[in-house]
């Protein structure tokens, strides 16, 4: 799977285009705290702080309440580096920011591991009433460890994330996040993290409200659904998400033979390479439960037997 498409929504909001420099005059544009605003750089043509500068002038920035940062020129060369010292200096000007996406850039723009990233935490440390921060690629990124007392959200999009990025939101501070979604990605695009790096996701004690916990897009998918099992956090979960990765059988049981799932609203395993007999023992584990499952896009044929999982891929890698 590759990202086709950009953002619909940020903070329960709309994603809204700011325009170009020439469609500008002739778009007319929402009010100002009824969408999420995208501000883009063009592919060839306007570097992305010109744009932000047009965007600044022509809407009152006092309103602005989710801001999506979309292509920079020469992502794939370039970090946002600008861009973040932008943002953290102008963090006066938008005092109703509670929201704020990094990066919001589809394949055809440039591919996810090729996003030129950087140091990210500035951001959130910036706004301190932000209540969710987003950020896609992994090429360069870094996150340094924060204290947020309002951060509710966390979303890492990354086709290979460095266990740096990793050890740092685990070291963070983050006492209201509700909700923390990281893409751990592929071995073959940079991603180095072991199970012991997730350690403190799994024991959930500096998380004390997290509700949603996303460790997906992994190709160690069987390795986390095993520590998974016996994890302290689960108990706390309404959703648990290992989608995206490369789980097989061996996960899934042990999941099934691991502690009681039953008190989840979802779990989601989408992108899976799970026997047809493993899919039906886990259909029928959780039928008659209130427990939404998400067995889709099975990556193995009705016929097939996977014994190894040298075949198997992230949903998202390149």
């Amino acid at each position: 799977m590759t990202i086709s498409s950009h953002l619909h929504e940020l903070h329960g909001l709309p994603v809204f285009d700011f325009p170009t420099a020439s469609a500008q005059a002739k778009t007319e544009l929402p009010s100002v705290a009824s969408v999420a605003w995208r501000v883009s750089a063009e592919y060839e043509g306007e570097e992305w702080q010109d744009a932000f500068a047009r965007f600044v002038a022509a809407v009152d920035t006092r309103q602005v309440r989710a801001l999506v940062v979309g292509l920079w020129n020469e992502a794939y060369d370039r970090g946002p580096e600008k861009i973040i010292s932008t943002l953290t200096e102008s963090a006066d000007d938008f005092p109703a920011l509670r929201a704020l996406f990094l990066g919001d850039i589809t394949y055809d723009e440039c591919e996810i591991s090729w996003i030129q990233q950087g140091e990210v935490a500035s951001l959130p440390e910036a706004y301190p009433e932000l209540v969710e921060f987003g950020v896609r690629g992994g090429s360069g990124l870094q996150f340094s460890k924060i204290r947020h007392a309002k951060l509710q959200s966390l979303v890492v999009e990354s086709g290979g994330l460095p266990v740096a990025v990793v050890r740092g939101i685990a070291d963070s501070d983050l006492p209201a996040l509700e909700s923390l979604d990281i893409w751990l990605g592929s071995s073959w695009y940079g991603a180095d993290t072991a199970v012991a790096d997730l350690e403190p996701f799994f024991a959930g004690s500096r998380l004390p409200n997290l509700g949603y916990l996303a460790l997906r897009n992994s190709d160690i998918q069987d390795q986390i659904a095993t520590a998974f099992a016996g994890a302290p956090v689960v108990a706390r979960l309404h959703t648990l998400d290992l989608s995206m990765g490369t789980l097989g059988d061996e996960g899934a049981e042990a999941l099934l033979n691991g502690q009681p799932l039953t008190h989840l609203r979802r779990l989601d395993l989408h992108h899976h390479f799970l026997s047809a007999p493993m899919v039906e023992r886990l259909e029928a584990t959780f039928a008659g439960t209130d427990v939404s499952i998400d067995l889709s896009e099975a990556e193995l044929g009705e016929t097939e037997a996977d014994e190894d999982d040298t075949h198997r891929y992230t949903s998202v890698a390149e």
